[in-house]
């Protein structure tokens, strides 16, 4: 039990300088890779309350998936580092207090867990036999099937949106008109001169 808490207080101070570096690095790469980080860390803490399929669904989907195109949408787009670090110390304080909010909230709500549920915060395994996959599954595909879907389909928007934002008319850029180039004929584009023939001397 002492070892799990070392382990839990380790991966939240290591997700918590993670997550401040998402928010304070000027480059935005380096906020991707420390997002990158929280996820892994986050996906350690399900690990130790033994969510084996939360963990690896954060680290395949979130990793994997989502932080990638995170990462092509940060690095296609012309991304002005003055206007966001402006932005940035201008609503520092209302992100602030929401932080604060939040916080407060998610503390009010494990100790009311805690008190209904008699813990005192220990590490309690599963019993023998325990599926925690199992019974994800069969709360998720029946209960919050529609739930699911919707998710779906907002991974897919955002997908689309991430797309589009890349491909959108920027100065300089050069795009082909593909209807133009079935459309074009030959003798719109090669001219044939005729010559008399030269006698060499």
């Amino acid at each position: 039990m002492i070892f799990q808490s070392v382990l839990f207080y380790l991966f939240s101070g290591v997700l918590l300088l993670a997550a401040l570096g998402v928010v304070f690095f000027r480059n935005p790469v380096h906020s991707i890779m420390c997002l990158v980080l929280a996820f892994f860390q986050s996906a350690m803490l399900w690990m130790l309350i033994e969510a084996e399929f939360l963990a690896i669904v954060l680290v395949l989907v979130y990793v994997g998936a989502v932080m990638v195109l995170f990462l092509f949408v940060v690095m296609m787009l012309d991304v002005n580092l003055e206007i966001a670090r402006r932005g940035l110390v201008r609503y520092a304080p209302l992100a602030a207090i929401i932080a604060v909010l939040m916080a407060a909230q998610l503390v009010q709500v494990i100790w009311l867990k805690g008190q209904e549920s008699g813990l005192d915060g220990a590490f309690t395994p599963y019993p023998e036999g325990y599926n925690n996959t199992e019974a994800l599954g069969a709360v998720l595909y029946t209960e919050y099937v529609y739930a699911f879907e919707i998710a779906a389909v907002v991974l897919l928007l955002a997908i689309v949106a991430a797309i589009s934002l890349t491909m959108r008319k920027r100065p300089g850029l050069k795009v082909q008109n593909i209807a133009k180039q079935v459309a074009v004929r030959a003798k719109d584009r090669v001219r044939i001169v005729k010559m008399d023939a030269e006698k060499r001397s």
